[in-house]
């Protein structure tokens, strides 16, 4: 991933559908998380990071999880540098600014033209919108790519909130997986074509 990233990868999400559960609608901008600022965030020098992405990142992206995460985004990129483009993008809220998490793709599509979606709220910021408007934004990305074809989200069968959100945007079962990090997932597909607007 360059610092100089496509122009198309810093966008400001549409404010998702209200809804009780989930708090009223938020509004996102997704800030490039470049490569340096993922070395540095799997070093643990969030000083850097901050500086090098301009947001004010907190210690929830330097956790044992992120840390593996950036690890392997690292080394998806020193095999295949253009696939960068893809991975996480730092999630700040408009117009206060405040960082609430991480969203992005696992990487290009494959040869079906599937992609799938990840993202991570921090908890602090959670149950206020923020998952459903990172979702909506990555499947307006997904949507405007040519070669992309169909989105996958692979959830845990306990994670009820990401469960409720994949179902607002239209996302039907298609199968299980065992993934050695998660552990059992439920695996939910939409046609790319659907957009972002949730049911």
């Amino acid at each position: 991933m360059t610092e100089n990233a496509p122009p198309h990868l810093t966008h400001a999400a549409a404010p998702s559908a209200p809804s009780a559960a989930y708090g009223p609608p938020a509004r996102l901008r997704f800030v490039p998380l470049t490569a340096d600022t993922m070395r540095a965030l799997l070093d643990g020098d969030l000083n850097r990071a901050r500086e090098l992405s301009g947001v004010p990142l907190t210690g929830y992206f330097t956790t044992g999880q992120a840390r593996w995460l950036w690890d392997l985004r690292l080394r998806q990129l020193a095999e295949d540098p253009a696939s960068g483009r893809w991975f996480a993008r730092i999630a700040v809220t408009t117009p206060d600014g405040a960082v609430v998490g991480h969203a992005g793709f696992h990487g290009p599509p494959d040869e079906a033209g599937t992609v799938e979606v990840g993202y991570s709220v921090v908890p602090e910021h959670r149950r206020r919108g923020h998952a459903t408007a990172m979702l909506a934004e990555l499947l307006r990305l997904a949507a405007s790519e040519p070669d992309v074809r169909t989105v996958r989200a692979s959830i845990s069968p306990g994670n009820a909130g990401s469960l409720a959100t994949v179902a607002r945007f239209g996302f039907v079962r298609v199968g299980e997986q065992w993934d050695e990090e998660d552990g059992l997932e439920t695996v939910f597909e939409v046609p790319a074509v659907r957009g972002a607007a949730p049911l």
